[in-house]
């Protein structure tokens, strides 16, 4: 019986693996750091009160489950430190090595602050539920401390909210925290007028949505500015304090900074002591494998993959599903002894990025959306890759009365510093508590 070893269960690594599930003569095993596989396109949606982390997330035990005529399946919790390509073996935290026939690599990516780690403190990214949450908790601290704030240059503050990084994440947050203030929350403070609040979203290039055609991303400009955002492109972060931002010689005060400027692959990449990209990805052969080691596989966000216009692939979500549906076929060709599949090939679906309520834009090939047909388009597509017909269901609810109602349903604040808490401190009206001030 081959064992197949799967690092990661996100996209990519869950697409190899259920692709695989059928065969009796394999023993999967799946490790990842945590329980459950996350549909991160929704992601943002958790940090700005939209939806709960149970809508996005589900078990990885749940989505693989063993068949009594399917292979033998083991989840693992852990984290894998390295890779003794010779022997075969991987390293990781919850006990002693494990031997494998095929290794896929599929760690996804992390944030990158371009070597100004300390900015993370300050600046949280969006990759886990947890950063979501936070992001969530220091987006609604920020308005209940503006609420009970006196001073008004200290309210100001407050209520300045500063996103770094004009991409898809970037735009979502943004003109997520526009409808929060402008809609969601217009009502619900007596000293506060939430829609005075400022969002700025920052963008190094000469324009947001750099990835689609400049007819699109002016049109999101737009949209963005409806909603109260004002964008700064061509404006480079050099700094981030607790009190702002540094834009040059110009610093922008705003207690709550958000970042979605980059990102990098996991370091399991570099630990395979194999070439890399000038962004840490794996180069891999048109087969998905090392050269190398053709028994070892490198997927999603950790591949250097070319697409058809000589650039790499980008870290979406078809993109690792294409590559594990291909991957699990690969793998199972070669068990059958037959002979390996061309080429790894991406079917491009385009790309799609939301503003708001009935705001979206889309591409797709020569085809082009904006506004509400795209919001629509959008809408499908995520529910239809959505993971789990609860989730489904629950997200279609949630989004329903969002629109209606222009509810969200989440809006709780998770206290970081839980340890000895029954209940959240008093603080004077001018002093930021300490959750406040991480």
């Amino acid at each position: 019986m081959k064992r197949i070893v799967v690092v990661g269960a996100g996209f990519a690594g869950l697409s190899v693996a259920k692709g695989l599930l059928a065969r009796r003569d394999l023993h999967l095993t799946v490790i990842d750091e945590k329980n459950h596989h996350l549909f991160q396109p929704l992601l943002y949606q958790v940090a700005m009160a939209g939806l709960s982390p149970a809508d996005i997330a589900v078990p990885i035990r749940s989505l693989l489950k063993p068949r009594a005529d399917g292979a033998r399946v083991d989840v693992l919790m852990g984290k894998v430190t390295g890779v003794d390509t010779s022997q075969k073996r991987v390293r990781w935290t919850g006990g002693d090595d494990i031997g494998f026939d095929f290794l896929v690599v599929a760690c996804g990516a992390t944030h990158s602050y371009f070597g100004h780690e300390a900015w993370e403190e300050h600046a949280p990214g969006l990759k886990t539920l947890e950063q979501a949450t936070e992001i969530r908790r220091r987006v609604l601290s920020a308005f209940e401390a503006a609420e009970r704030e006196h001073d008004p240059e200290k309210q100001r503050e407050l209520l300045t909210f500063v996103v770094v990084g004009g991409g898809p994440t970037g735009v979502e947050l943004a003109g997520a925290l526009g409808e929060i203030s402008r809609y969601t929350l217009s009502a619900d403070f007596s000293n506060i007028d939430p829609r005075r609040t400022r969002i700025v979203l920052i963008e190094a290039g000469g324009r947001i949505l750099p990835s689609f055609t400049s007819s699109l991303s002016r049109k999101a400009a737009r949209d963005l500015e409806s909603l109260g955002v004002t964008v700064w492109t061509s404006t480079r972060v050099t700094d981030i304090q607790p009190a702002g931002v540094s834009l040059g010689r110009e610093f922008l005060r705003a207690k709550t900074v958000l970042w979605a400027a980059g990102v990098k692959p996991s370091p399991l990449g570099a630990a395979l002591g194999v070439p890399l990209d000038p962004a840490g990805r794996v180069i891999v052969t048109g087969q998905m494998n090392l050269e190398a080691h053709p028994e070892i596989f490198c997927l999603g966000d950790q591949a250097h993959v070319e697409g058809p216009q000589g650039f790499p692939l980008p870290g979406l979500a078809p993109v690792a599903m294409q590559q594990g549906r291909y991957v699990a076929d690969a793998i199972a060709r070669v068990l059958d002894g037959k002979e390996a599949p061309s080429g790894f090939r991406y079917a491009d679906k385009g790309q799609m990025a939301t503003i708001g309520r009935r705001r979206a834009v889309a591409e797709t090939g020569t085809l082009r959306l904006g506004g509400f047909v795209a919001w629509l388009a959008w809408i499908f597509v995520h529910i239809y890759y959505l993971v789990g017909f609860k989730n489904k269901t629950f997200v279609l609810l949630q989004w329903a009365s969002g629109y209606l109602f222009y509810r969200r349903g989440a809006r709780l604040i998770v206290n970081k510093e839980w340890r000895g808490q029954t209940a959240p401190s008093a603080t004077p009206p001018s002093t930021p508590s300490a959750a406040e001030r991480a």
